[in-house]
């Protein structure tokens, strides 16, 4: 069974509402629907209402960037997941590299807030990686190790085939730099087999692992050419439709 190719944007923090909508009609002009491709964008969550009624007749679909592990209550400014659902997300990312490490988000955090997004029909993309310390004190392994079992200790077996992992080096996060396709497909090695140590082989083996990194024009082609490379998270590239089109477009 062929895994899907998912190519998702993480707007982050950017844009405001005319820049949105410019993005949005410049990659509806120009992208259509390829068979096994999935495009997904994450914008900031103010502008998810707007957006899902821009994409209303696309193929292009919506994710939330963040949400609480909780559906409602006294929790003042977290964002609903059950709204976010509501307003047409059908992805959201949870622990993102900017969330464990700006707000402290725990591998326990990362793991009920995949949870919750599961319990109510969306894919969480489950983001794991390592530091350039890490990296550079042969840490790395254990490091992403780590944060897959923690999912894989909280959600029952049924949950498991409705994960996507996605491989952030944090070190090539906004500074440039790229872990190399040979890098990468390396982790995402490494990551399938621990889901395999975790879940089982058929889960395993259909389970989407993307890339993010800096991802950029000039490097989605080789990434998107290795085994194990099943999409990419793309940061800064997906504000730019011209650059965001190209990326979709190295999809074969």
């Amino acid at each position: 069974m062929a895994r899907e190719t998912i190519i998702a944007g993480n707007w982050k923090m950017n844009l405001v509402l005319d820049q949105a909508w410019e993005l949005i009609h410049g990659l509806k002009q120009e992208l259509s629907g390829k068979k096994g491709l999935r495009v997904v964008v994450f914008p900031q969550a103010p502008l998810l209402p707007l957006v899902a009624d821009w994409l209303e007749d696309s193929f292009i679909e919506l994710g939330t960037q963040n949400t609480s592990s909780q559906l409602q209550g006294a929790y003042t400014g977290e964002t609903s997941p059950f709204l976010s659902q509501q307003m047409g997300c059908r992805y959201g990312l949870a622990g993102h590299s900017e969330r464990r490490e700006l707000f402290a988000e725990s591998d326990k955090i990362v793991a009920s807030k995949a949870q919750t997004l599961v319990e109510l029909g969306m894919r969480p993309i489950v983001c794991v990686g390592e530091s350039l310390a890490e990296r550079e004190a042969n840490q790395h392994e254990e490091k992403i190790k780590k944060q897959v079992q923690a999912i894989y200790q909280t959600l029952p077996k049924e949950q498991h085939k409705d994960l996507i992992f996605a491989y952030e080096p944090i070190w090539a996060i906004g500074t440039g730099k790229t872990a190399s396709a040979e890098q990468a497909n390396e982790i995402h090695a490494l990551i399938r087999a621990e889901i395999q140590s975790q879940s089982v082989e058929l889960i395993a083996h259909s389970t989407p692992i993307l890339y993010g990194g800096s991802v950029k024009p000039e490097s989605a082609g080789e990434l998107l050419k290795k085994s194990e490379v099943d999409g990419l998270l793309v940061g800064g590239a997906s504000l730019k439709a011209k650059d965001f089109i190209s990326i979709v477009q190295a999809y074969p």
